[in-house]
């Protein structure tokens, strides 16, 4: 037996260092930093104190924590008298509860959100067929919604003003990498745009809009529009507390007019009142955009803030609306460049990018000759009409439009693939859809991952579901879609390959010059078996097999590898943060309102959520400050920063210990355990050495010597991505929710080696004079597999294949590295194929180890 090298857990090769340089404006030196120092800022990590009482205006924390209480669960007025009642009646003075009634809770909230800027109702006239039309746009201005967070001392001192390019080392020289928006180019270039004077700083907007079913049959709808703040870092900016995102606007829509609905000039009015209506959030910002605000930063250094639309975060059908083009129907149906229509396929092709000169230009023309103004406009595919982000400097609406992952692949282009698969195993008999249909219930669960029973004869509205089923369907396909049973089916699947290889680049949160390199590279790629598919499908007998792929979803991810170099990473844009705000809304909707005005009834709600969040973050600084108060110098170990280092921890103990002898009987039925004592005696004897322990004598165990079983492991490791601590979840467990279920790892076998293996047992022991040690049981997948597989190549697959049960080997848990998902290969016995695109960090490392 080999002996086990007692590797730590392994995990991405740290840069050793990191380098910024930072906007020439800025005054600031380039930054070499260690890892362990690299993002860290000295101001954020001690954040103020600035109220002791910091529950006010409510008149005791017990009133704050009850009107927290109240709203999160939608208590309706004669359910909040009786808890009050109640209340008051039991209490026992642990906390002084001052509110009597709804009327005095709600007095509350009121004062509480008077702290805030509240949202106005304003009517927007516009003028079709020379009648005035009247609409309501509720709207708090995103410039005082802007000044509500520099007010914020706990917020001050994570924001980040100054672009900057940031690299890595990797070994030979320093590589640029891009994560955040201020480490991509538009942010230096708007920087450098500014007025040349002392502490001139962008504060960049991202804005979001869509509209919403509130009720159920979706016949009442809001159009909520959602702030957020690029200058704070992606764990504030996209996260739920004060500093995330924000309703900040709710706008009109135009009613469905049968008589009217198609027409150029309805069309036309839906734009303009989306746009006149914008205008009542642009308010002040627009203004400071031209001369900056002064403002005095968390650092004492005043800075002048020049308001920017930095990203507009949109489906597609907002986009064309932000933008003003004329969507599928137009000439040029791209927001970002004039792509024509019938070559928004063919992604080996590029096209010149949109400018707002142009658009004015022909919109100029427009009003001065409309007939010749009409043509320019349709040949550009705009809409006659002036768009409100204009009147922004330093903001083009096209540049800030950017490719959004949940829409654009997960449920727009992944949704016509997959309805293609379902067109090609229809044609292929009820037996291969119900072996597809086996394939995918029998795919091994996995946390944070959507289970699937079904998928041929379901949908979804959640994108999130479409793309963890593209996770799952290459695999459950690669065996009934081979070139001989079904050449289209084969060659769909090589296009839904690339598509994932795609999808799993472009989701990377960190990306370098190496990773945009292979965007562009798999873009071809995807291009040219796209191209495979419809000449494939132009030939088969199956009917209804999609021949145009000439629509916009199939173009907008040739725009990606620019949108990551101009701003960041594609988190920054998705939309996916934004449509979690959907869900509160349409509970207030249900819960809180009467049905009528539901606007105002529904934003009033938002605002106290607003507001009372800001207090809560107030009350815990509090609380913590306190907490570190009382400890003094001892603080424990937790309080204490140190570097990350890979770690491992036992959960789900059995009830009972196990002897030796009780798992030697388990062979019987599982010959992974067969020679237990035998094995694990070699084990310790061979291993333990290397770990510093001197043995003078063999050690030998009895057969009533006991273990501890565990059925739950959980791993930190290492992100490849970005060089953080990321967390996987094992199980090991006959019984987990009434399946089995025997997780597999990624562990480091020798210094040099790391293998996959799958979880038998998971164990604690002590050993005499030596101490406790931990250690897994484990079936290594190291069997030679004889030859190639084709299906390998085309798939970019990582095949391995399982030894025999009875070759299970002893490991410490110290050598696991993260978890994995293996999918078997029904074909051929004992084979699995790896899930590269479980998450980012098994795709990196898949991708290096078949480097």
């Amino acid at each position: 037996m080999a002996t086990i090298n007692p590797a730590p857990a392994a995990s991405a090769q740290l840069p050793s260092e990191f380098k910024t340089e930072f906007h020439p404006r800025s005054g600031r030196q380039t930054l070499f930093q260690p890892f362990d120092q690299f993002g860290i800022s000295p101001e954020a990590q001690d954040a103020p104190i600035v109220d002791k009482e910091p529950w006010c205006p409510f008149r005791s924390r017990g009133d704050f924590e009850f009107s927290e209480i109240a709203i999160e669960a939608a208590l309706n007025k004669s359910q909040i008298n009786a808890l009050l009642s109640l209340i008051t009646r039991i209490s026992e003075g642990h906390a002084q509860i001052t509110l009597k009634n709804e009327a005095d809770l709600s007095k509350a909230w009121d004062n509480a959100a008077a702290e805030l800027t509240p949202f106005s109702k304003h009517e927007v006239a516009v003028t079709y067929k020379k009648n005035e039309q009247v609409y309501e746009v509720h709207a708090r201005p995103i410039w005082d919604w802007a000044l509500d967070l520099l007010d914020n001392p706990l917020l001050a001192p994570h924001f980040v003003w100054d672009a900057c390019r940031v690299y890595k080392h990797n070994g030979t020289q320093f590589e640029r990498f891009f994560n955040e928006p201020w480490t991509g180019d538009r942010w230096w270039d708007i920087q450098s745009s500014l007025p040349d004077i002392d502490g001139a700083v962008p504060f960049c907007f991202i804005l979001y809009a869509d509209k919403t079913k509130l009720s159920s049959f979706g016949t009442v709808k809001g159009y909520p529009v959602v702030v957020r703040c690029a200058n704070l870092p992606t764990h504030i900016r996209n996260g739920e507390a004060f500093g995330g995102g924000r309703v900040v606007g709710w706008l009109p829509i135009v009613p469905e007019d049968a008589g009217e609905e198609g027409k150029l000039g309805y069309t036309t009015l839906k734009r303009v009142v989306w746009h006149e209506s914008f205008k009542k959030l642009l308010e002040h910002a627009a203004q400071y955009s031209k001369t900056g605000y002064s403002h005095k930063c968390h650092d004492d250094i005043l800075r002048w803030l020049f308001p920017v639309i930095l990203i507009l975060s949109a489906d597609y059908e907002e986009q064309c609306m932000m933008s003003l083009i004329r969507g599928r129907g137009g000439k040029c149906p791209c927001p970002v460049c004039l792509v024509p229509l019938e070559e928004l396929h063919d992604l080996s092709k590029t096209y010149a990018l949109r400018s707002i000169g142009e658009a004015m230009e022909a919109l100029h023309v427009y009003k001065r000759s409309r007939a010749q103004g009409e043509e320019l406009l349709k040949a550009l595919g705009l809409r006659p009409v002036e768009n409100i982000f204009w009147i922004m400097w330093y903001s083009d609406p096209h540049d800030a439009l950017s490719f959004d992952r949940l829409h654009s692949l997960h449920g727009g282009l992944w949704k016509h693939l997959l309805a293609e698969l379902k067109k090609i195993l229809a044609s292929l008999g009820r037996e291969a859809e119900a072996a597809f249909e086996k394939l995918i219930d029998d795919f091994p669960r996995w946390r944070n991952l959507n289970h699937f029973k079904s998928a041929i004869n379901i949908t979804f509205s959640d994108g999130n579901k479409y793309q963890d089923l593209s996770k799952q369907t290459l695999y459950a396909c690669l065996n009934l879609l081979t070139p001989r049973t079904s050449p289209e089916g084969h060659q769909l699947l090589r296009v839904i390959s690339t598509y994932l290889q795609l999808d799993s680049l472009i989701g990377l949160d960190v990306h370098t010059e190496g990773t945009l390199a292979a965007i562009e590279a798999e873009l071809l790629i995807f291009d040219t078996e796209l191209k495979a598919y419809v000449a494939c499908a132009e030939s088969s007998d199956i009917e209804k097999l999609k021949l145009d792929w000439n629509f916009p979803k199939t173009h907008l991810w040739k725009h990606i590898v620019r949108d990551i170099r101009r701003k960041g990473a594609a988190r920054n844009y998705s939309t996916r943060p934004n449509e979690k705000l959907h869900g509160p809304l349409k509970d207030t909707y249900h819960h809180r309102t009467n049905g009528k005005d539901v606007a105002g009834q529904i934003l009033r709600v938002d605002h106290h959520k607003f507001a009372l969040m800001l207090l809560r973050e107030h009350v815990d600084a509090v609380d913590e400050y306190n907490r570190l108060q009382a400890l003094g110098n001892d603080l424990p170990d937790e309080d204490v920063a140190v570097a990350f280092n890979g770690h491992v921890k036992l959960g789900a103990p059995t009830q009972n210990p196990l002897s030796i002898l009780d798992l030697e009987n388990r062979s019987a039925v599982d010959r992974s355990f067969q020679a237990f004592r035998r094995k694990f005696t070699e084990f310790i004897n061979t291993s333990l050495p290397t770990y510093g322990h001197q043995l003078t004598n063999w050690i030998t165990f009895p057969a009533d010597y006991q273990i501890h079983e565990h059925r739950y492991l959980k791993v930190n490791y290492e992100s490849m991505v970005d060089w953080k601590q990321a967390t996987d979840h094992l199980r090991c467990n006959p019984q987990f929710h009434g399946l089995p279920r025997f997780d597999h790892a990624l562990i480091q076998l020798t210094a040099d080696e790391t293998i996959f293996v799958r979880l038998i047992l998971l164990f604690r022991c002590s050993i005499s004079n030596l101490g406790s040690f931990e250690f897994a049981l484990v079936q290594p997948y190291t069997a030679r597999i004889n030859g190639s597989r084709r299906m390998d190549r085309f798939f970019k697959l990582t095949r391995v294949k399982a030894l025999p049960r009875a070759s299970s080997i002893f490991v410490p848990l110290s050598s696991f590295i993260r978890g994995a998902v293996l999918v078997p290969d029904a074909d051929h016995q004992d084979e699995h194929l790896v899930v590269d695109h479980l998450d980012s960090d098994m795709f990196l490392r898949m991708r290096a180890r078949v480097r």
